[in-house]
Order: structure tokens, then C-alpha cells, then sequence
């Protein structure tokens, strides 16, 4: 079914005012979602993120759900985990340096890690969105409301810095 929707340009305007409500936000980071709906098939959304944002490590499983993430603007670590929580891989994303995006299978652990201030990725990810059953968070990592995550993220981010 043909739709006369508008298209959405991604461009300097839209990722700067994302940007600027990440900044003011509480958890240093906001959506922009493109999809209409939480159940639409497929998510595909902005995410702007500011350093110290924390996003705990986790993983898309029952149901399995493909995520890819592409850097528009700043940089970000895609940090991958075992079961145990130990780093396993590490991919910086910088559009600057060639390096722009990642796929990420279902049932894998991971977090992204914003390296630097107005950092934007381009998420896609499958659908429906459901909170209940959207994300299975890892128990070896702090839940994003204690004070241990600020501690968790910056540790994280040492090793990042030291890889």
C-alpha cells in the first residue's frame, strides 16, 4: 500500500536537536523514533547519547531480534560479552575513521558506550517493541537506576581506553 508520508531527513538540524535533548535528559541520551508504532515490524530510531550515559548490557532473545546500529556523528564502543560478563569483543564505531556500523545477532550480550559528546547511532532493530519481553538484561552488570551503574559505565570505559 502506497502511503504520501513525507519523508524524515536525517540531517545536521535533526541530529542536533536529538543531541540537545540528550544533553538535559536524566539518563544522557534520547530517541527519535521513525516508526509510527511500538508494534510496527521493524524499529528504526536515532539514539543520541552524551559519555556517562549507561546502557546495561543485554541481550534480544525469546523472541530473537536482529540489531544494527550505524554511527552518524561522534563515536561509540559496541562492547560484546559471554554469559560471565567478560569482554569477548570490541568494536569502536567512528564515521570519521571508516568505521561505521555493526550488526548484532540475537541472543548475543551487549551495550553501547558513547564516546564522545553528541554522539548519534542509527538504530534498526525488529519488532514489535514490548518492554516486557524487548530486552533480557545481564545480571552480572548493575540496573541503570543504582548508583553502581555510574561506576560500572566508567570502568567500562577505562578498559575501552586502554584497549
Amino acid at each position: 500500500m502506497a502511503t504520501n508520508k513525507k519523508p524524515v531527513r536525517i540531517d545536521a538540524l535533526l541530529l542536533d536537536t536529538t543531541s540537545a535533548q540528550a544533553k538535559v535528559s536524566q539518563r544522557r541520551r534520547m530517541n527519535f523514533n521513525f516508526h509510527d508504532h511500538p508494534s510496527a515490524r521493524i524499529q528504526r530510531m536515532l539514539n543520541a547519547m552524551e559519555p556517562g550515559t549507561y546502557i546495561r548490557p543485554h541481550k534480544h532473545e525469546n523472541p530473537d531480534k536482529l540489531e544494527v546500529f550505524f554511527c552518524l556523528r561522534g563515536s561509540f564502543a559496541v562492547v560484546i560479552f559471554d554469559d560471565t560478563g567478560a569482554i569477548i569483543d570490541l568494536e569502536i564505531l567512528n564515521p570519521l575513521e571508516g568505521r561505521y556500523g555493526v550488526e548484532i545477532g540475537p541472543g548475543t550480550w551487549h551495550c553501547l558506550v558513547a564516546l564522545e559528546a553528541g554522539s548519534v547511532a542509527y538504530e534498526v532493530k525488529d519488532g514489535p517493541y514490548d518492554v516486557a519481553v524487548d530486552k533480557n538484561f545481564a545480571l552480572w552488570a548493575p540496573r541503570e537506576d543504582t548508583p553502581e551503574a555510574g561506576y560500572w559505565v566508567n570502568n567500562l570505559i577505562k578498559i575501552i581506553q586502554e584497549r
